[in-house]
């Protein structure tokens, strides 16, 4: 067995140090400020195994499990765990690490609080592919709870996600180890995260976000940091935004973390100096060249001194966007309709009717159809652009098209009448023209742009950003957002093979389970560690009736008041604890930035019931973020008594909240030019709410189409809204818009005053 400590260790040592261990040691080796510690290497986990004889049994345990049995993989899991964590350590292997821990005291100066972080020390296991794989323990003090962690570290390599990632990768469970590093926790006064280099564009920008207290506070969305660019290559600070910290994270006397609130005068306070920006940036530009690539690193101060607590390759770093295209020219226009996905496509016109036709759409075609389904998306991603009868901005072919950057025109009314196979046309999905011909593309430097080109603007608002399917995931990254404040699931579940609960009927719930959580994984862990609120299922029975087993759904005469959201899925419960089961196996492989959101909310019952369905599925509430959508006048009326039931977030759905307000039906040609999401109705039901939510510290976001309307955002901000969310091509233009209005308040205060 070995004890290692940090300064005697380097890259090279993964086999002995692990993953965390081995790259903190090489930061500490290169004189980076490392806090002091120790690794519990991997030959003394292997000696615990063979001195109490577990190998045999956890092999015997593991033999022939099937991982894709989950209720079978986390019973044997338990049973591994607790005979892991209730085995006597060898008397020997229990004194070095007592003895290890006693030498760190002695070094700081007292018994000192630490971390007993899991360590493992292979990079194909899943701690080097996922962050927060095995265990972590926080402020542990005393010889014999140190030992205890250590032990529940070890355990941990058989988590249930761990033994699933193994069989996957084609482990052998015997052959894999772990370390544990013992670290002295900082009691940070301040803490962040720092890009070494901007995280999109890779520009030698550093930026630092900061608050008070522990870093918890940033990971978890509980305040709105300060944020600071530093050019590098200029050698000067070139932006600061100041959040707004409500609270701190700290550790209070007993090592027991506690929230403290923040008096104004301090929550609004700057938290780093220019100087202490400067050393920052010099251990940015360390790490960096150290490393050869730009960095996402963790960092704390404790007493003025600066501490690194981890570094990790940024690998979001795209290619600048390139310059799009404007149409010029003699153009004739042969049809008109909803510029709904901005872009320039030209190509050979497919007509299709249903999905079974899609394989008529080849690489480049002009896709046009009535109205895309879910399961036309293979075919939209070939197309070059995508038109439509009908739709209107918030349909399907216009919210997949916009994630998927393809330029769409929709309600067009007969383009499939128009429009014939084979035909060569241009589509303008910013103007909703469809042109005759091939036409000439002019390049211009003033051109509209899909996608933000990455992050330049910081606003204390959060701008995050709507997402529909997983494909649209990576595109939605790019644009910079600060996550996603809406995943709607459904269209991910209208895609698949069969309605979700002929799966259920079939007796193949855990199948669907893994298709959810397959799809949602793709989202959270491509935005991770920003946020993403996963709304569950809120698709009409008449969306539904097409799927295999959709034939049973009810005829209803209003779908749209009918059967659906949150009251269908406490119906049809087992569909909703299959929703609930996906999310958690995503909580147990430790993602923590998941938010749980139940749309059509009109009664505090509702609420009640959900939260209990979710603790009866063994998905603890501290781990994620709970909400509720705010689209119908009765979520806005009664949000005093959803508040008090316990939500930390509501997001308003203005398209379904102004239908319902004010009685239009946005997609109903008759009456759409009434459909206002700006009525002053419906925006005093959501001035009403803002104020609620403020008064009890419960954060606010929009999520619908207004989310996209500059005149609607600068409102918003200005009643004090947390986030919005916007479609993809709208999340630069809203970021500007939100930046503008929050400067031109505080420059009206400073005029005030």
């Amino acid at each position: 067995m070995g004890i290692l400590w940090l300064n005697e260790i380097g890259k090279d040592d993964v086999p002995l140090a692990g993953g965390k261990g081995a790259n903190l040691g090489e930061l500490l080796r290169n004189e980076i400020p490392v806090p002091n510690g120790f690794v519990v290497d991997s030959r003394t986990f292997i000696e615990f195994m063979e001195a109490t004889g577990l190998w045999y049994h956890i092999n015997d345990l593991l033999r022939g499990l099937d991982v894709e049995n989950t209720d079978n993989l986390n019973e044997i899991s338990g049973k591994i765990r607790k005979l892991i964590e209730e085995a006597k350590i060898p008397e020997n292997i229990e004194e070095e690490i007592k003895k290890a821990y006693r030498k760190l005291c002695e070094e700081e100066g007292e018994e000192v609080f630490v971390a007993v972080r899991s360590s493992a020390t292979a990079e194909d296991l899943p701690e080097a592919s996922f962050a927060g794989q095995q265990e972590t323990y926080l402020n542990v003090r005393g010889e014999d709870d140190v030992v205890d962690r250590v032990r529940k570290c070890w355990s941990s390599l058989y988590t249930p996600r761990a033994i699933y990632y193994r069989v996957q990768q084609g482990f052998k469970h015997e052959e894999v180890s772990i370390a544990v590093v013992v670290q002295k926790m900082v009691n940070s006064e301040k803490s962040g995260v720092m890009f070494t280099s901007h995280p999109v564009t890779g520009e030698k920008l550093c930026i630092i976000e900061a608050a008070f207290g522990l870093g918890e506070a940033i990971v978890s969305g509980s305040v709105t940091p300060d944020t600071y660019i530093y050019d590098r290559n200029a050698g000067k600070l070139v932006d600061v935004s100041i959040g707004e910290k409500k609270i701190m994270i700290t550790k209070d006397e007993s090592g027991k973390t506690v929230t403290v609130d923040l008096p104004p005068e301090k929550s609004n306070e700057r938290v780093l100096s220019d100087e202490e920006i400067e050393e920052l940036v010099k251990y940015a530009e360390l790490i960096e060249n150290h490393y050869g690539n730009p960095q996402d690193v963790e960092w704390g101060m404790e007493k003025g001194k600066v501490y690194i607590l981890q570094s990790r390759a940024i690998t979001t770093i795209k290619e600048g966007a390139k310059e799009e295209s404007k149409v010029s020219g003699d153009l004739k226009v042969i049809i008109k309709g909803l510029g709904a996905s901005p872009g320039i496509g030209i190509g050979k016109v497919k007509v299709i009717f249903s999905e079974k036709e899609i394989n008529k759409v080849e690489q480049g075609d002009i896709l046009v159809t009535t109205m895309t389904t879910p399961d036309m998306v293979p075919a939209m991603k070939r197309a070059s652009a995508i038109v439509t009868d009908e739709g209107g901005l918030t349909c399907h072919a216009a919210i997949v098209s916009r994630e998927l950057g393809v330029p769409a025109v929709v309600g067009t009314k007969e383009a499939t009448k128009v429009l014939k196979d084979g035909m060569i046309v241009t589509v303008d999905g910013e103007k909703g023209n469809v042109y005759e011909g091939a036409v000439e593309l002019k390049t211009e430097e003033d051109k509209p742009k899909v996608l933000a080109g990455g992050g330049k603007i910081i606003t204390a608002t959060e701008v995050k950003v709507n997402i529909s399917i997983p494909d649209g995931a990576k595109r939605a990254f790019e644009t910079g957002a600060d996550g996603v404040g809406l995943f709607r699931i459904e269209h991910m579940v209208l895609g698949l093979p069969k309605h979700p609960m002929k799966y259920i009927k079939d007796g193949e719930v855990e199948e669907y389970v893994q298709k959810l959580y397959e799809g949602m994984k793709v989202v959270v862990d491509t935005f991770y560690p920003k946020p993403v609120w996963i709304r569950t299922i809120d698709a009409p029975t008449d969306e539904f009736r097409a799927m295999e087993g959709g034939e049973d759904e009810p005829i209803e005469a209003n779908p749209m008041l009918g059967f659906r959201g949150i009251r269908r899925d406490l119906i049809e419960e087992e569909h909703f604890r299959a929703e609930i089961r996906a999310i958690k196996r995503l909580v147990e492989e430790g993602y923590t930035n998941i938010g749980i959101m139940l749309p059509l909310i009109t009664r505090v019952d509702e609420v009640r019931r959900a939260k209990q369905i979710i603790m009866e599925e063994g998905l603890p509430l501290s781990k994620i973020e709970f909400g509720i959508m705010v689209e119908t006048p009765a979520a806005a009326l009664i949000i005093e008594d959803l508040v008090k039931e316990g939500i930390d977030f509501v997001s308003f759905g203005t398209n379904d909240l102004t239908q319902y307000t004010i009685a239009v039906d946005r997609n109903n040609e008759n009456v759409a030019y009434l459909y206002d999401e700006t009525h002053p109705a419906v925006m005093k039901l959501i001035e009403h709410v803002i104020k609620v939510c403020r008064k009890h510290g419960v954060k606010t976001s929009i999520c619908g189409q207004a989310g996209s309307y500059p005149k609607v955002v600068e409102k918003l901000v200005r009643l004090g809204i947390d986030s919005v969310s916007a479609n993809p091509d709208a999340v630069e233009r809203v970021r500007e818009t939100v930046a503008r209005v929050e400067k031109r308040i505080m420059l009206d205060r400073l005029r005030d005053e």
